[in-house]
């Protein structure tokens, strides 16, 4: 509630107490960082001017990885469930290299996946390439062996 009369009426007020001193405290000209407002000798900013800098690239080199490793792993259900490519999780994939893993729980899963896959092909490609009339005639020629042996060892029919 503070923040909407903050924001409605607080323009109003400041143009009429006179705007007061708008600088941000413990910055210097331009709303800059200056070792004086942390307290620290000028080779002491420096170091942790350096230090702050080191640390966001540190960051952002981790979030690109992280970035790609997802990609990467978008990329791998896709394939495995044969959706439609991504440009996007592919360019991703691209600049981060050759040194993405996926992780190994997935990759376990995937590889027992595939193995699957392969053992269900091979059981469905002997179906697909048995001579089904062959199937049909050894089925009646037993079928009609059954019978006649139940007919000779049974009385009644």
């Amino acid at each position: 509630m503070a923040f909407l009369v903050k924001q409605m009426l607080g323009d109003k007020l400041t143009s009429m107490t006179g705007g007061g001193d708008k600088e941000a405290a413990g910055a210097g000209a331009g709303g800059k960082e200056t070792p004086e407002s942390k307290g620290m000798s000028r080779e002491e900013f420096e170091d942790y001017q350096r230090q702050l800098i080191e640390e966001k690239i540190e960051r952002d080199k981790e979030f690109a990885t992280k970035k790609a490793e997802r990609a990467n792993l978008r990329v791998a259900l896709r394939d495995k469930y044969r959706l439609p490519d991504s440009a996007q999780d592919d360019a991703t994939v691209q600049m981060a290299g050759d040194d993405l893993d996926l992780p190994e729980d997935l990759a376990k899963m995937v590889e027992e996946d595939e193995e699957e896959e392969e053992t269900n092909d091979s059981f469905l490609g002997k179906i697909q390439n048995m001579d089904v009339d062959a199937l049909k005639t050894k089925a009646q020629t037993t079928m009609t062996e059954v019978k006649q042996a139940a007919e000779e060892k049974c009385t009644v029919m």
